[in-house]
């Protein structure tokens, strides 16, 4: 372990990039309010006191308005009638504007996960008594329970029946308190997302290829770290909903995503922002295609096709294609140099010749090359292969070395905050 006082500056330092950074991303929005006003019709909410919103992200403004027009009242719908009755909501007509027809993709796009959850696991039964809890009722149970129906988070059939077959209901007092404690958090998180894109309009700024190549280095990094946080926030909320009926009804949903200012590398990333999708992707894709059991070629052909599936479910576009590549390519190399480094010649070496806290700085300056890499390939998910190419010529080509080596000084601070976090709270 580091020195407390050692630890206390990197958490300082990091935060400090932080809020300096979002100070530097708001200024740059008031700047060119009336610009991106023009050019993306800024919508006026009365919710800070007049301030002008952000609406370009799609998937935020898509759910909140369906959220207030209808599926608030039917989450509350089922909250209801499952706590009276435990009985599914009952369907309702959709899908009748252009509008609804995106309803109909994300609901589709999440349910085709749960058949198939569903399919290969009967597949799985080879004795007629096991195929019991695999009934056609069972069935539509699992791929129509509401909560999850629209957008996740995504549970596989052995966890959902287990759960459904034993769930642990409480008594009228503790689903109060349950409901009261997470319709408080999500009021924050709501209100923390909304704030963001009324003081940061980074989503607008990404859609400005002229104004992302000119704006401050601060900034710049300022709306890398806001576009990746707001991601986190936006599925605090779009999560949360869901894990909260789920609680209601008995269940464990999947964990929410870990905050991304404390993630240092792919495979935590993969690992802790989406859990209920990665339990998917390691069941029913890489292991049944070899996993690591083939060697190191089975290995990395197993991980390449899991990568594959995860872009072609998400759309198969060419940015998706990139964004699936380098986050391959990331985790392979973090592999390699992890099992590097387990080799008994090399951690003999780093026992020998360096102390603990020494060994540490050392993870987190290597961990800081890879916590750039997986910002910048995130945000091509997130923005795009432009802004993902804007970034790599400004920071890496253009800003070499001053900004290159300062963003990687701060991501090393970012990295020992992370560091310390999972070796805190993260439960294997």
């Amino acid at each position: 372990m580091l020195p407390p006082w050692e630890l206390s500056l990197y958490l300082l330092a990091s935060l400090g990039f932080h809020f300096y950074s979002f100070y530097e991303v708001y200024k740059a929005s008031r700047e060119h309010e009336e610009e991106l006003d023009r050019e993306f019709e800024l919508d006026i909410d009365a919710l800070f006191g007049g301030l002008k919103k952000d609406p370009t992200d799609f998937e935020w403004s898509f759910w909140m308005e369906w959220g207030k027009q209808r599926l608030a009242w039917l989450m509350l719908g089922h909250a209801a009638v499952s706590q009276m009755a435990m009985l599914l909501a009952r369907k309702r007509q959709w899908y009748r504007t252009e509008t609804e027809y995106y309803l109909l993709q994300f609901t589709l796009t999440v349910r085709c996960l749960y058949y198939t959850s569903f399919s290969l696991e009967f597949c799985r039964q080879q004795m007629p008594a096991a195929r019991a809890s695999y009934s056609f009722s069972w069935m539509l149970a699992y791929i129509f329970y509401y909560p999850v129906f629209h957008n996740g988070p995504i549970l596989n059939f052995p966890e959902f029946i287990k759960q459904m077959q034993h769930p642990e209901l409480c008594s009228l007092k503790d689903s109060l308190c349950i409901l009261a404690r997470g319709l408080g958090r999500l009021l924050c998180w709501w209100l923390l997302a909304e704030l963001m894109i009324h003081l940061l309009y980074m989503h607008a700024i990404y859609s400005s290829a002229r104004l992302l190549g000119t704006v401050s280095y601060w900034t710049l990094g300022g709306l890398a770290l806001a576009q990746v946080l707001f991601f986190y926030v936006k599925y605090l909320v779009l999560f949360g909903v869901p894990a909260l009926l789920m609680r209601l009804d008995g269940l464990h949903p999947p964990p929410l995503p870990r905050c991304v200012s404390t993630m240092f590398s792919f495979t935590g990333m993969w690992r802790y922002f989406d859990v209920g999708l990665h339990n998917f992707l390691i069941r029913y894709v890489y292991i049944p295609l070899g996993g690591s059991q083939h060697g190191l070629l089975g290995t990395l052909l197993s991980t390449a096709l899991t990568f594959a599936f995860v872009s072609y479910w998400h759309g198969g576009y060419d940015y998706l294609w990139c964004w699936a590549a380098f986050n391959w390519l990331g985790v392979t190399v973090e592999n390699g140099i992890r099992r590097l480094v387990e080799t008994p010649c090399i951690q003999d070496t780093l026992t020998r010749h360096l102390s603990p806290p020494t060994r540490r700085r050392l993870h987190a300056a290597v961990a800081s090359c890879s916590t750039s890499m997986l910002i910048l390939f995130n945000l091509v998910f997130l923005g795009g292969n432009q802004v993902g190419k804007t970034y790599w010529d400004r920071i890496f080509i253009q800003g070499w070395p001053w900004v290159t080596l300062s963003v990687l000084a701060f991501l090393y601070c970012y990295s020992h905050v992370g560091i310390a976090w999972a070796q805190t709270y993260t439960v294997n």
